[in-house]
């Protein structure tokens, strides 16, 4: 499969459904999910019924037996374990978004949270919360405070939890778990909860799943304390973005929150600081059906996708600038009447050059966060500005650290993820937000009198302008293994696509983590492999900025030599 420079969007083998609304025949039967939550016990001998924790905690449809009730159970018993073993003993933060499975994951979850005694702060209007609204909470709870040097102990450390599989489709829930630090877990946290999950529902009796302590619904809502992440958020936005500009800009914005947890958040917004926004889709609806289908003929609310966001880029036309989130908030999609959707890429390198160039006064050392599969016009822009740039592996985890103690000033990831630092350059989330950097492109637009689109053409003026693009090929659980154990001595060629080779990477430059693959890097482009988390592909990424025809060539000897050490066919 061969995916276009638009984020995971193909540029071969799409569907012909693709960009065209919803057959209503083709819709997820939301009562039959449902049933399938509580009905279908998983098979912990089955590794696809397993507990498993990827990037963005455990996700699967309750349909195929990888996301039920006794997952949750397991989950968030383990969940439990662990804040019990480092002493966290201050609120959790709980959010919840629109997909179909995600009210009853809430439900079973407070029943062992509130048995377990824990200090549950839930939506005070029962309503939908973004990723970014319960990081925001966290850290804000927890300012001024850090665990004990000498032992580790949080006592008095918030935390908290993500109920969303993000925009993957209908069917799919998803479970994420957010330590003290606001930011998505690290791999130690979340084998510590995998494990501890997968052995509860391996276990029998008192030792299993029917062991695990819960309480009625209704009384675990009781002991839960409502808390309204919608005004402490939005009533926060202008300590990071400059609402007043936008204000004052008289801006035309549309927003389409396709059906996700940020929903109520854009009125609010537009409320509070008297914005021309309007809200061009405020359905919520667990099918989906409004939407238009992705590349591959499913719904999907990927915000970086033209396919599925077809129907707010037919209305670009009548906004300054329009943006989109998918349906926990944690991704941005930006359209503008010239540029139509942005690629992430390039909205990434307009934001960075913006916020570094000048509208942020945040000390010289603060740094630019990117992951190693993010374009490299973002180290063009970067070099430019003098800042220092931190390359990192893929995963919003890495940037975590940086932007707690102010390091980082930006981080940002080739899949429509970014957040940064507060205008006092103090910590605003540690998980990526979708809000901040929708609006980020209207402070742009406001305080520049040029929007995103406009911004990134002037880079690729100075900079040159780059062709993108990812391929995914079927690699065997073996070949994925060979791949992510792949060494710089692996690579004899001293050339690639013309171009001598200037670095061969397996641990990114930035903080000198394992990559789980290779980057190759020349002066005029570069290409990186890497087995997939979740599927029995390996990916390949490559950039050029001599154009498509040398793109290709990239992408060809990239393919030719990741068949050649894993022994996968090109």
């Amino acid at each position: 499969m061969t995916y276009s420079r638009i984020g995971e969007v193909p540029s071969m083998a799409s569907s012909e459904r693709a960009g065209k609304p919803a057959d209503p025949a083709t819709l997820v039967d939301v009562d039959a999910l449902l049933r399938a939550y509580y009905d279908i016990i998983p098979d912990p001998s089955d590794p696809t019924q397993r507990v498993a924790f990827g990037t963005s905690g455990h996700r699967g449809s309750s349909f195929r037996g990888a996301f039920n009730e006794h997952h949750i159970l397991a989950i968030t018993e383990a969940i439990c374990r662990y804040r019990a073993a480092k002493g966290y003993d201050g609120p959790l933060f709980i959010g919840r978004d629109t997909h179909a499975l995600s009210r009853p994951a809430t439900r079973t979850a407070l029943e062992v949270l509130a048995a377990h005694d824990v200090d549950v702060r839930v939506d005070s209007a029962d309503g939908f919360t973004p990723t970014p609204a319960v990081s925001h909470a966290i850290i804000v709870a927890n300012r001024g405070r850090a665990p004990n040097p000498a032992t580790g102990a949080g006592k008095g450390l918030a935390d908290g939890i993500v109920v969303t599989p993000s925009h993957n489709p209908p069917d799919d829930g998803g479970f994420k778990y957010n330590p003290p630090n606001g930011g998505p877990a690290d791999t130690d946290v979340t084998r510590w909860i995998q494990d501890e999950a997968n052995r509860l529902l391996e276990g029998h009796g008192r030792d299993g799943v029917a062991g695990i302590k819960r309480i009625p619904d209704e009384r675990a809502r009781a002991a839960a304390t409502p808390h309204d992440f919608t005004a402490t958020y939005v009533a926060d936005l202008a300590n990071v973005i400059d609402m007043d500009a936008i204000r004052t800009s008289g801006l035309r914005i549309g927003v389409d929150p396709m059906g996700g947890a940020s929903v109520g958040y854009w009125p609010a917004i537009a409320e509070r600081y008297g914005l021309d926004l309007t809200v061009t889709n405020d359905k919520v609806d667990p099918t989906f059906g409004f939407m238009t289908y992705d590349w591959d003929g499913k719904i999907r609310m990927d915000p970086s996708s033209p396919s599925a966001m077809a129907g707010l880029i037919a209305l670009r036309d009548r906004f300054d600038v329009a943006l989109g989130n998918d349906a926990d908030a944690d991704r941005h999609g930006v359209v503008t009447p010239g540029a139509g959707l942005l690629n992430p890429n390039h909205f990434l390198s307009a934001a960075i050059a913006y916020l570094f160039g000048g509208a942020r006064d945040w000390g010289a050392d603060v740094g630019v966060g990117k992951t190693l599969v993010s374009s490299s016009m973002i180290d063009r822009v970067v070099a430019d500005l003098g800042r220092r740039l931190v390359e990192v592996p893929v995963g919003f985890k890495w940037f975590v650290d940086g932007l707690v103690d102010g390091s980082i000033g930006f981080g940002g990831e080739e899949s429509a993820g970014a957040s940064f630092l507060r205008r006092d350059g103090s910590v605003w989330t540690t998980d990526k937000d979708g809000i901040i950097a929708d609006l980020l492109a209207c402070e742009l637009t406001a305080r520049s009198g040029r929007d995103p689109g406009v911004a990134y053409a002037e880079l690729t003026s100075q900079f040159g302008e780059p062709a993108y693009r990812r391929v995914d090929a079927p690699a065997s659980p073996e070949q994925k293994a060979a791949l992510g154990r792949l060494s710089p001595a692996d690579v004899t060629a001293s050339t690639l696509a013309g171009d001598p080779i200037t670095a061969i990477l397996t641990r990114a430059p930035g903080n000198d983590a394992p990559i789980g693959g290779l980057k190759v890097v020349t002066a005029n482009g570069w290409f990186a492999a890497r087995p997939s988390g979740t599927e029995n592909v390996a990916k390949v990424y490559a950039e050029s900025f001599r154009g498509e025809e040398h793109l290709a060539q990239l992408l060809e000897e990239a393919q030719a030599l990741v068949a050649s050490v894993t022994g996968g066919a090109r």
